[in-house]
């Protein structure tokens, strides 16, 4: 009896060898050596800017991901007259206005930075008498040149900062939020001190401005890196433009429209659309403001190899902006190529 329990423990304890004999022997998973090659390139072409860069490519066909600080908060600068125009085209479709119709504009909403409505019907001291533009119109301009003062004469059509986030609430869009017009945002950005209750006009801010020094507007970029408001992630960012891509959260007619617009955005040349090969369609809209250049959007890949919807933000950059679009445009080819070969 006592040789029969020796035997079953000898037998047991071979067993056990054996099995994790077996388990040591099991090789490990193979690495995916392109995709590793990819995040390594990413990574490296990142140092360009001079600060961080964050970045969020999905292919819509597959459904693969990239991602690069994806869930990392960036200033979206002019970018955010996406949700911006998603929320006011909800207003469109929902009947409370029409695309024709005509939206009277005054000196208030002469706002500065990119644009041509200030710099062509801005009349000192006193609003231009009969200047009235079309909710299309006004779409149009923010979107296509990125003009600021029709940005913000849309976002108070779409209902306020406060309506632009429920809406991307109800999108199921988290990481992103939309907290004030252009105006208070580059005034913010640069230091400039505006009191929301006061009467907006270009003179005032003209006189603000003057009176700003460079470490003053230095203290005011860094500070401004850290404010999380109208910031995005960029994985928020690209599941905002795959919906508008590829689902119905708008009406067709307008879906085709905002797509249309982003198809002829004139900014940005070297930044998505900058080392793409020639005749690459791409839909988008740049961002720029402070230490910070984004691009995002969608890209048309060549043939049969689909789509891809990507974000990529920049911000706390050191390097002049050239630097920032060059970073952008490499990052932008090399996952147009890995996507090509990989979709």
């Amino acid at each position: 009896m006592i040789t029969l329990i020796r035997v079953l423990i000898v037998v047991v304890v071979v067993c056990i060898s054996a099995s994790a004999q077996k388990k040591k022997s099991v090789p490990p998973p193979p690495v995916d050596q392109s995709r590793h090659r990819l995040e390594q390139e990413v990574a490296r072409l990142s140092m360009i800017c001079g600060g961080v860069l964050g970045v969020t490519a999905i292919h819509v066909e597959s459904g693969k991901r990239f991602a690069q600080n994806g869930q990392t908060r960036f200033p979206m600068a002019s970018s955010y007259k996406i949700p911006i125009a998603i929320q006011l085209l909800m207003r469109v479709d929902s009947g409370r206005y029409t695309l024709d119709q005509l939206i009277e504009v005054t000196n208030t909403d002469m706002h500065p930075g990119s644009g041509i409505i200030s710099d062509r019907f801005s009349w000192p001291g006193a609003p231009q008498p009969g200047l009235a533009l079309s909710v299309r119109s006004l779409m149009e301009l923010m979107l296509l040149i990125s003009d600021n003062s029709a940005t913000d004469i849309c976002l108070r059509l779409a209902g306020g900062p406060a309506s632009v986030n429920a809406c991307m609430k109800r999108l199921g869009i988290t990481g992103m939020s939309v907290d004030r017009p252009t105006s208070y945002l580059i005034a913010d950005a640069m230091g400039i001190p505006m009191d929301p209750m006061q009467q907006w006009s270009t003179v005032l801010f003209d006189s603000l401005e003057k009176g700003l020094t460079s470490e003053k507007l230095k203290t005011s970029r860094l500070a401004f890196d850290g404010d999380l408001r109208d910031t995005s992630t960029p994985d928020a960012m690209s599941e905002l433009l795959l919906k508008l891509y590829t689902q119905n959260i708008l009406k067709q007619e307008s879906q085709v429209l905002l797509l249309d617009i982003l198809r002829r955005c004139e900014t940005g040349l070297s930044r998505l659309k900058g080392l793409l090969p020639p005749n690459t369609e791409v839909l988008h809209k740049t961002g720029t403001i402070a230490m910070t250049a984004n691009d995002v959007g969608i890209i048309v890949l060549p043939g049969d190899a689909g789509s891809l919807v990507i974000s990529i933000f920049t911000k706390s950059c050191e390097k002049p902006p050239s630097d920032r679009e060059r970073s952008i445009a490499e990052v932008a080819r090399v996952l147009h190529d890995y996507y090509v070969l990989n979709h």
